[in-house]
């Protein structure tokens, strides 16, 4: 399996390259992608070192089987159609296509079924509150149907 991490040298990006690296998968190739400023870059994943690529439209992405996104909804909307082109399943963590008809929004925990049906190849989260809360409520629900919620939160 090829998979690619796009924003690889930010918080989330770093994220995911630890989880990657503590999870049994069967990652042949690993690429990392990132800015200008971050391009050059290396990171130590399963032994080896790995060079930030500068994201850019062209093939890099031939052969990916899952691209795993988080560098903002500004370049998730720009890189979509490149990163995707050649069959990649982007997995994007920005707010760039939470609202689109055609892009399931996805709880791995709550409907992860969801995810088979990506039209565009793409696949969305919520936000991290929302996310932490529909995993608890999937829960309640199954035990007694929920009719309302209210809700606020405080994010800076």
């Amino acid at each position: 399996m090829k998979i690619a991490i796009v924003g690889a040298s930010g918080a989330v990006g770093q994220e995911f390259l630890k989880i990657l690296g503590e999870r049994p998968l069967p990652i042949d190739e690993l690429l990392l992608f990132g800015s200008q400023r971050s391009a050059g870059r290396t990171y130590r994943f399963r032994g080896r070192d790995l060079t930030v690529r500068l994201l850019q439209h062209n093939d890099d992405f031939r052969g990916v089987d899952f691209a795993l996104t988080s560098a903002g909804a500004g370049t998730s909307r720009e890189f979509a159609a490149t990163i995707t082109k050649h069959g990649a399943v982007m997995i994007d963590n920005s707010s760039a296509f939470r609202m689109d008809a055609d892009v399931p929004l996805v709880v791995p925990e709550v409907n992860p079924g969801d995810a088979k049906n990506a039209p565009r190849r793409i696949i969305a989260n919520p936000n991290c509150t929302t996310i932490q809360m529909v995993v608890a409520l999937n829960a309640i629900e199954r035990l007694s149907h929920i009719t309302r919620v209210h809700v606020s939160t405080y994010q800076s």
